[in-house]
């Protein structure tokens, strides 16, 4: 039995689970999500919290089963909590703000670069952090991991944007002969 698949996933109050026609909906207070349930891996609601069984040994099927059970763990987690990322970016005059739903980065390019951000999600400037937030956890990762992708931090020094608490490994530079 998969060491997570077999832990059932409590249901905090205010949030509601409910399975049907093969999909996991989960409603709480700071949203809905929804996710189609694996093969051969069944979903049920009681009285503990969500159980979740598989119905054969296959190595695919014990895959999915833990899987489910993170989904369905981070949905939960998404619809009573949400989810932050905190990206952080250092150079002298980088700056980044916020226009409606685009944020715009002067981060040493000869233009502004500008990443729209996706409907369900919050991203603000304070300073110079940048803040990701929302229900979906994937998505939340995915949105940070592309603002991050505009300006990698550089090995040398360490300029550009990162997660915060992200340690950068920096090289040596050039040494006078």
């Amino acid at each position: 039995m998969s060491r997570i698949g077999k832990q059932p996933v409590t249901i905090p109050s205010g949030v509601t689970v409910e399975v049907k026609d093969g999909n996991v909906v989960v409603r709480g207070s700071k949203g809905e999500l929804q996710h189609s349930a694996m093969p051969n891996v069944t979903v049920k609601v009681d009285d503990s919290g969500v159980v979740l069984s598989r119905e054969n040994e296959l190595k695919k099927t014990r895959s999915a089963h833990g899987l489910m059970r993170s989904l369905v763990a981070n949905m939960i987690q998404g619809v009573s909590e949400g989810f932050t990322k905190i990206l952080e970016f250092h150079g002298v005059g980088y700056r980044a703000n916020m226009a409606g739903t685009t944020l715009k980065l002067n981060v040493g390019f000869s233009h502004d670069a500008e990443y729209d951000v996706p409907q369900g999600i919050q991203v603000s400037v304070d300073g110079n952090e940048i803040t990701v937030t929302g229900i979906d956890k994937q998505q939340v990762g995915q949105v940070a991991a592309e603002i991050r992708a505009i300006k990698k931090p550089e090995p040398y020094k360490a300029k550009g944007i990162r997660y915060k608490g992200e340690h950068i490994t920096r090289k040596a530079g050039k040494t006078a002969g």
